[in-house]
């Protein structure tokens, strides 16, 4: 529907959507899916849950797409495109401003009480007084006190680096090189639109692509030595608890990215979308690449690194 005032240019408004409930509906299906996925109980919904959120985006960009190869978007509602993608970035780097707030406040203040320190750590001395505080955790407080008849025990190794002969075997430093990496091929890829140059602009974005679902693998693998070599779990206290939910939400939002540039490498190559001037699809998906980026250098520093 358009509405025009004269002397006034036209303005888009699109039709009354469900899209957004279900992707959102979507969205939650992944999580509940992921949540019996960790503690054993299949990943039939996770599945389940996947296909109806891939299936959802490819239906609400496919809309979006359509609208604008119509010349339905004006510079107004571009603006506002803008607006709702900078204001989508600013609420995910909240959310995850809120998961590093919580992992600041378990190493700053809980690890310690239950260690017995400080003055709310009185509980802490009497409940468990041979839990040592220390980051990351290795004996949980139930496993200091009832040993191997404790439910809730700690990791037998951590994710951390402990040899610097071992550095190259590091899985988390190579996905630290593949995801800045790809931040700077998306960087090429977007100067490479900019001159109009299309060839180049698919061959960087290509390769940017590849990095994101190399980074995915790695991160699998990264949980299958995590689960089967390591000892380490969701169920491994609050160690285990803290870095799967950081890692994971993290490498969700890297897949999701993913998928968002192999759209826009697919409107170049097979439907020849962008200009130099009009690329706001592509400008979008990387503005939401490199945040994944930003993210991460922030996981590896706090995760892995201190």
């Amino acid at each position: 529907m358009s509405t025009e005032v004269s002397g006034h240019e036209k303005y888009y408004i699109p039709e009354k959507s469900s899209i957004p409930i279900i992707f959102a509906a979507a969205t939650l299906f992944v999580g509940y899916g992921a949540a019996n996925a960790v503690v054993g109980n299949g990943t039939f919904m996770l599945f389940m849950g996947m296909v109806a959120l891939v299936a959802t985006m490819a239906f609400w960009w496919a809309v979006v797409i359509r609208e604008s190869q119509a010349g339905l978007d004006t510079p107004a509602l571009n603006s506002s495109y803008v607006y709702g993608m900078a204001w989508f970035i600013f609420s995910e780097v909240m959310f995850f401003f809120a998961f590093f707030g919580a992992l600041f406040y378990i190493r700053s203040f809980a690890v310690p009480w239950l260690g017995g320190e400080g003055d709310k750590g009185i509980a802490g001395e009497l409940l468990w007084p041979e839990f040592e505080a220390a980051w990351p955790p290795m004996i949980t407080p139930e496993e200091s006190v009832m040993g191997d008849q404790a439910v809730t025990v700690g990791p037998d190794e951590n994710m951390y680096l402990h040899s610097f002969d071992k550095i190259f075997s590091w899985l988390p430093l190579w996905n630290t090189i593949v995801l800045l990496s790809s931040s700077g091929t998306v960087h090429f890829a977007h100067m490479a639109l900019k001159e109009n140059n299309r060839k180049r602009f698919n061959f960087w974005l290509g390769i940017t692509v590849a990095l994101a679902f190399i980074f995915v693998i790695l991160q699998a693998f990264e949980y299958y030595e995590a689960y089967a070599h390591l000892g380490l779990t969701i169920s491994s206290g609050v160690y285990g608890t803290t870095f799967f939910m950081l890692t994971g939400f993290h490498g969700m939002h890297v897949l999701i990215g993913g998928i968002f540039l192999l759209t826009q490498l697919t409107r170049s190559t097979g439907f020849k979308h962008f200009t130099d001037k009009e690329h706001f699809g592509f400008e979008a998906a990387s503005w939401y690449w490199h945040f994944v980026d930003v993210v991460w250098v922030c996981l590896f520093l706090f995760v892995y690194i201190l």
